[in-house]
């Protein structure tokens, strides 16, 4: 993570970052804040309107866990652009159309008996990520960089698209990509591994 994240989440974790509005008071994004000289339990914001609570039908969302709640809040709402829906317990961005929800991982619940939520251990395999597509990926790239994120390459043009990676705070790969050949029906060149059979 750069210098320039590590700042921005290091100030959210000690509740020096941004303040949010909760009604009609103005509170730090994270801690406790003082009513009439002492310290009360802090309430977490949340933004009623944009929770993702579809009146039928449903919505995809993507959990992920995370080690800092604060530190993932602010790469995904400061860095990405979200917007925070829900401060923490689960935390909720609301990233373009969809949802980023985290949670530190836990022990079995109830409605998950003998599994546990255990924390992404970052290397070099990947089963899942998270795929951002854009509409201008050189300006994505250069504003995100700008901020804190973390790229493994600049954007690779691909034929079908042009993309690139990120890695999250907790080392989860985003894909970052453009459709530009793809739009006129060029498609990915096939490997073996993607043939019939």
């Amino acid at each position: 993570m750069s210098d320039k994240t590590e700042r921005l989440t290091s100030n959210v974790a000690r509740g020096t970052g941004p303040s949010v509005r909760v009604g009609s008071e103005q509170r730090q994004s994270s801690g406790t804040h003082k009513e009439r000289g002492a310290v009360s339990e802090h309430t977490p914001f949340i933004d009623f309107a944009n929770l993702p609570a579809p009146r039928e039908g449903f919505l995809l969302t993507q959990f992920i866990t995370v080690r800092s709640v604060a530190r993932s809040r602010a790469f995904y709402s400061e860095v990405l652009g979200g917007q925070v829906v829900l401060e923490e317990n689960p935390c909720i961005v609301k990233l373009a159309n969809s949802w980023v929800l985290m949670n530190p991982g836990g022990p079995p619940t109830p409605d998950k008996p003998d599994i546990s939520v255990v924390n992404y251990e970052p290397g070099n395999t990947v089963s899942s990520f998270m795929n951002l597509r854009v509409a201008d990926i050189q300006a994505c790239y250069e504003q995100w960089s700008a901020k804190g994120a973390e790229f493994v390459t600049p954007p690779i043009d691909r034929g079908a698209e042009i993309r690139c990676y990120m890695r999250d705070p907790d080392g989860y790969m985003i894909e970052v990509g453009q459709a530009t050949g793809a739009l006129e029906g060029k498609l990915a060149e096939k490997r073996p591994e993607d043939l019939p059979g």
